[in-house]
C-alpha cells in the first residue's frame, strides 16, 4: 500500500512539478489511518529521495545553480529541525488545520504559475545571497513542519526576486532540499513520527511515480493538468479546514 501511495504521489507531483507530499500525506491519513504527525514525518523521508533524484536529473541538463542551492540549504538545514519539532508540539487538529491552509496556498500558487516571469527584483550579489538565506530559512521550517519539499516557496522566490529561469530554479530548489529534508526526516524519526514499515515501500513508489508523471507531462496539456490538480488540492484543503460538525 505504501508503494501504491508513493506511485500516486510521485506521479501527480511529476505531472505538475510539485513534490509528492501534498498528495501522499492526505492518502496516508485517509487510507492508512496514520496520524497527521506520522504522515508528515514519513512523507519527509520520501522527499529526501525525490530531491536527490530530481536534483541529479536537472543537474545533468545543466539546470542548476550550485551556489544558490548551498545558500538556500545553509539556513534550511537549521530551520527544518525547528519545523519538525514545532509540528510535534501541535495538537492533531491544529496540525491538520495548518496543513489545510498550506494546501490552499499551494493550489493558488499552482494557478499563478504561468504568470511567474523572471523579474529580478533584487540587484547585487550581497542582496541576492541574503534573499537566498532568508528563503531557505523560511522554506526549511515549512518543510520540516508540513512534511513536504520546499519548491513551492523557493521556486517563485528565485524566479520573481532573483530573475532565475523556471527550470534552473526548480533544479536548485530540489538540490537545496536534500540536506534539509534529511535533517527534518531524522528529527521526525527521533520524535517517533516516521512509520518505518511504510517508508521502504513509499520511497521506490515515489521515484517510479515521479518518473512516470514527468514522462506523461510531455504528452498532456500542461494548463489542463494544473487546473485539475489545483481543484483537487482546493477540495482536499476544504476537507481539512471545514468545521468538525460538517462531518456528521
Amino acid at each position: 500500500m505504501g508503494f501504491l501511495i508513493g506511485v500516486l504521489g510521485g506521479a501527480f507531483g511529476g505531472l505538475v512539478g510539485l513534490g509528492g507530499g501534498v498528495v501522499m500525506i492526505p492518502l496516508m491519513v485517509g487510507l492508512l489511518k496514520l496520524s497527521q504527525h506520522k504522515a508528515h514525518g514519513t512523507s519527509l523521508v520520501a522527499v529526501f529521495f525525490t530531491g536527490l533524484m530530481g536534483a541529479l536529473t536537472y543537474g545533468l541538463q545543466g539546470s542548476l545553480s550550485l551556489k544558490a542551492a548551498l545558500f538556500l540549504a545553509a539556513t534550511a538545514i537549521l530551520t527544518a529541525r525547528l519545523g519538525a519539532r514545532y509540528a510535534h508540539s501541535l495538537a492533531e487538529k491544529d496540525l491538520k488545520r495548518a496543513f489545510g491552509f498550506f494546501l490552499l496556498f499551494v493550489s493558488l500558487l499552482l494557478l499563478l504559475k504561468p504568470y511567474l516571469a523572471p523579474m529580478g527584483l533584487v540587484r547585487g550579489e550581497v542582496w541576492e545571497d541574503i534573499t537566498l538565506l532568508l528563503a531557505g530559512g523560511f522554506t526549511g521550517f515549512l518543510s520540516g513542519m508540513m512534511g513536504v519539499g520546499g519548491g513551492t516557496i523557493m521556486v517563485p522566490a528565485m524566479v520573481l526576486v532573483l530573475g532565475m529561469d523556471q527550470h534552473t530554479a526548480q533544479g536548485t530548489s530540489l538540490l537545496a532540499m536534500v540536506p534539509a529534508s534529511l535533517v527534518g526526516a531524522y528529527t521526525h524519526h527521533r520524535l517517533g513520527n516516521v512509520d518505518t514499515l511504510l517508508a521502504p515501500g513509499l520511497v521506490p513508489g515515489v521515484l517510479l511515480g515521479t518518473f512516470l508523471g514527468g514522462e506523461a507531462a510531455h504528452f498532456l496539456p500542461e494548463a489542463t493538468l494544473r487546473l485539475v490538480f489545483a481543484m483537487v488540492l482546493l477540495w482536499t484543503s476544504w476537507r481539512y479546514l471545514r468545521p468538525p460538525d460538517w462531518t456528521r
